[in-house]
């Protein structure tokens, strides 16, 4: 796959039937007049006291509920976008020296996208300090975090994430970043590490093959037919078909190669136990 720098965030839109459109509504009607929970749950989920507590509201304010004495997290957002990719490009930088920044550049994409880091919103209960004013959305999350049971690691582009719970990781990395005078490693241990951030089939990938000194090729087909196939030391091992969207086709793909990889590795430890029987 000839794949892009800067790959996109998996984002996929939820579709919902007018009537549960209009029970959104009246539900969130209902529960408009209900207060927030307390921001200071939020420094005891994460281990970090703010010295600018506006920072941490801001963090929490979705665009459709900004007022004049708040703004909304799109700032927030947007800085926290860019320490999250250093703090990743860092940590895969010393983790993986053997590795060109090509690929460095693939695996950061797809350890940080909407469906990961929507997971850790909802791990660390972040979902319930949103504050806005857009009925659908407690729906969306809810449908979400019911269908992520099915998935304990990565959907690969099969559920949909709700953009916002990404959002408020990153903006409240951002309002980390700025409240700790900019301190990387204060940053850094609050919400997001290794191992919270799950392992991503294309990371399980690179990974396993790193350990059998295979080399893996991506052909990218996906303008033509949707599809990314997967060779590991020229062998076919795997292909994904997504025509919506690019990456999606990549993680199936990937995960396709890994599980190939580990039914051969699993095959071959049968068949030495059968010899030595």
């Amino acid at each position: 796959m000839a794949m892009e720098d800067n790959e996109e965030q998996v984002i996929l839109p939820l579709q919902y039937l007018s009537l549960q459109e209009e029970e959104e509504k009246e539900n969130y009607t209902e529960s408009m007049t209900e207060s927030p929970p307390s921001l200071e749950q939020v420094e005891e989920i994460i281990g970090y006291k703010f010295k600018d507590p506006s920072l941490l509201q801001q963090a929490f304010t979705h665009v459709s509920f900004t007022e004049e004495e708040c703004s909304s997290y799109e700032r927030l957002e947007y800085m926290g976008d860019s320490v999250l990719n250093l703090l990743i490009a860092k940590e895969h930088y010393f983790l993986h020296p053997e590795l060109p920044p090509g690929k460095l550049t693939r695996l950061r994409a797809a350890n940080v996208d909407t469906e990961k880091l929507a997971r850790v919103a909802v791990k660390h209960g972040l979902h319930k300090f949103v504050c806005h004013r857009k009925p659908l959305l407690d729906g969306q999350i809810r449908e979400f975090m019911d269908r992520i049971m099915e998935y304990p690691l990565h959907s690969n582009g099969l559920i949909d994430a709700p953009k916002v719970l990404a959002d408020i990781v990153e903006s409240t990395i951002g309002a980390i970043f700025i409240d700790s005078s900019f301190s990387i490693d204060t940053t850094w241990k609050p919400i997001i590490t290794p191992a919270t951030i799950q392992t991503h089939p294309v990371t399980r990938l690179y990974e396993i093959c790193q350990k059998k000194g295979s080399q893996i090729r991506f052909v990218d087909l996906w303008n033509q037919t949707g599809e990314i196939e997967v060779y590991v030391d020229n062998e076919f091992l795997g292909r994904g078909k997504y025509s919506a969207k690019k990456l999606i086709a990549l993680n199936r793909a990937a995960e396709k190669a890994y599980n190939q990889l580990v039914g051969k590795k699993m095959g071959m430890e049968q068949d030495t136990t059968i010899q030595h029987d």
